[in-house]
């Protein structure tokens, strides 16, 4: 069985011109890494499932957050980003296995390895990858397609602990 890319919260609140300043990701250069990777895949007869960070639409989590809110423009995938399947899940904890639907597809399909990019390194792709192995899966972060806006210290200490957990990091040309 071949992996299955997924591509983790590429979305407007963290992409688009109208992002909060904290967000200062570098959206051409890792929106190109992105769709060049979903094509690879695709091409290659693979499953890309794209997830989205979602937030409840409730007045104090407009406050606290103001991004990825349910039902917003923000919370919707980056209308620069390729979109070649129907496979897209939301979820509400970092870790997307937490989605019960996407779970169930995972160990349905019986991917070889979960292969993982997107937004961010230090956030939900470090924690969808700690998760998927715990739960026996081999999670491989794919640096090219990968980015974060945490500082350098913070970077070290999320893959030293994927190290531990057995999470690799690859090249994918």
């Amino acid at each position: 069985m071949k992996p299955a890319l997924l591509v983790i919260d590429m979305q407007n609140d963290y992409l688009y011109e109208k992002r909060k300043p904290k967000f200062s990701y570098d959206t051409p250069a890792l929106t190109a890494a992105v769709n060049k990777l979903i094509h690879k895949y695709h091409d290659d007869g693979c499953d890309v499932i794209y997830i989205r960070h979602i937030i409840q639409n409730l007045p104090t989590n407009r406050l606290l957050f103001g991004f990825s809110i349910a039902g917003t423009e923000g919370a919707e995938l980056y209308g620069g980003l390729d979109i070649v399947s129907d496979y897209c899940f939301d979820k509400l904890l970092g870790d997307a296995l937490t989605n019960k639907e996407l779970l169930a597809m995972i160990q349905q399909k019986g991917y070889e390895a979960l292969h993982i990019c997107g937004l961010d390194e230090c956030g939900c792709v470090t924690s969808t990858a700690l998760g998927a192995a715990k739960r026996g899966f081999r999670a491989e972060i794919i640096r090219s397609g990968t980015v974060s806006v945490f500082p350098e210290k913070k970077i070290a200490k999320a893959r030293a602990k994927l190290e531990k957990a057995g999470v690799t990091f690859i090249d994918v040309t």
